[in-house]
């Protein structure tokens, strides 16, 4: 297994400290298949601008980590374009280059399973790659002397130059490649949600940061009812103990305690620093926490720094344009905290690994839907039994009646509905 040295600035002020950021970075580093030889940071007034660390502090890193036999240096943020060469100028050969960025790239890369993930994976590294392509090509470039070291050598350009120009517009096109790819999806993507809207069913997307365990919390929802997918597919979807195991939003179908069903969708997990890249990126998966009529905000109780990531998501989202949805927060992993100290924060308790806590889960978003129904009574004749029927599957219904004109009914229902049933009210 390759190994890694670890590097972060500690900054007056940062939300999280120097040692449990890197600690999430070890995770990530961990995650993409890369050990951990060692760790290190220096306290800053900022990022150095050229070097990141100062430059002294960072040749004695690199001592620190041929010495712990690693082969890479990993720092715990994106590294400019002029940090990197820099950095990779004073270290040398031997030791290798990594950012944060690069490295959660590197593990979306490695999860990406369906193809429109691939291309919005793709897309991601393209746009990090352009321009830091220049430093990639240094090694490559010749002077031709004279007047063309001095910059008046027209025509007389090395190979490396004239590759890095081909370089970028091979990259260029194949951006603009996947972005019209993306577009298509992202069109398909806006029927399938019309769609939804018309069938009228409420939708709950669960948010959270990574590994908080929105996939398993779905993985047990589904279990408790025994519910296929959408359509018609196996109910389980992939989850594991590892920060970013699912990249593809994945829609189940439950029912809520009243008997009417609703859409929950798995997303994509947040995480602190998250690359805009791959925001830009994952634009057209996003798209469905805007479409959301609530979303579930899933935290890892037993995380240390629970809060702090509660307050990343809140910020990413509120950057989404969509702070301000309908929202639950749901303390997942319950079962990870001693039994003495089971009572979490403001919000629901769940446990997806025990079941804990999911009737409650499901009646609050009940709650949350019936706040967005309309009440109606209506008496529908028995030739219009699609339209009750309707009303059962969609609306919470408070009283039924059957007499020889047809059936009588009181129940909150959504509004599109309740107009298409507005011929039929009744003032009884």
């Amino acid at each position: 297994m390759e190994n890694a040295f670890l590097v972060a600035a500690e900054v007056p002020g940062a939300p999280w400290r120097a040692a449990d950021s890197l600690e999430e970075l070890a995770q990530l580093a961990r995650t993409a298949g890369i050990g951990v030889a060692g760790r290190a940071s220096q306290r800053l007034p900022a990022p150095n601008p050229h070097t990141y660390v100062g430059k002294g502090k960072l040749a004695e890193l690199a001592l620190e980590a041929r010495a712990a036999g690693a082969g890479t240096l990993v720092f715990d943020d994106e590294l400019t374009p002029a940090q990197a060469r820099n950095i990779e100028r004073e270290l040398g050969d031997g030791l290798k280059l990594l950012d944060r960025t690069g490295l959660i790239l590197d593990i979306f890369a490695q999860h990406a399973r369906t193809r429109e993930g691939q291309i919005q994976v793709e897309l991601a590294q393209y746009s990090y790659l352009l321009p830091r392509l220049a430093g990639m090509w240094t090694h490559l470039i010749r002077q031709a002397g004279g007047r063309a070291a001095g910059g008046y050598g027209v025509g007389l350009r090395g190979p490396g130059e004239t590759q890095l120009e081909t370089d970028r517009r091979r990259i260029r096109s194949r951006i603009d490649s996947l972005r019209r790819q993306l577009e298509e999806v992202r069109r398909s993507r806006a029927v399938h949600y019309r769609r939804r809207r018309r069938r009228e069913l409420f939708t709950a997307v669960l948010v959270g940061y990574t590994n908080a365990g929105k996939s398993s919390l779905l993985n047990a929802l589904c279990r408790s009812q025994g519910v296929t997918s959408e359509d018609g597919g196996p109910p389980l979807v992939y989850a594991a103990d590892q920060l970013f195991a699912t990249l593809d939003p994945t829609t189940r179908r439950l029912r809520l305690p009243s008997g009417s069903q609703v859409l929950v969708t798995d997303t994509v997990g947040f995480i602190r620093k998250l690359p805009t890249q791959l925001v830009a990126a994952f634009r057209a998966t996003l798209e469905g926490i805007e479409e959301a009529d609530l979303l579930v905000h899933v935290a890892d109780v037993s995380h240390p720094l629970a809060h702090a990531q509660v307050d990343t998501v809140r910020q990413i989202l509120s950057e989404l344009g969509v702070g301000d949805k309908p929202s639950l927060l749901a303390w997942n992993k319950l079962d990870a905290l001693p039994a003495a100290s089971r009572r979490p924060p403001a919000g629901l308790a769940v446990s997806a690994l025990t079941g804990e806590g999911l009737p409650l889960l499901l009646a609050a978003v009940q709650r949350a839907a019936r706040e967005r129904l309309v009440r109606v009574e209506v008496e529908l004749p028995y030739a219009q039994s699609a339209l009750a029927s309707r009303v059962f599957q969609l609306g919470s219904v408070d009283w039924v009646r059957h007499d020889e004109r047809g059936t009588r009914l009181a129940a909150l229902v959504p509004p599109a509905l309740a107009a298409a049933l507005q011929p039929y009210s009744s003032s009884a």
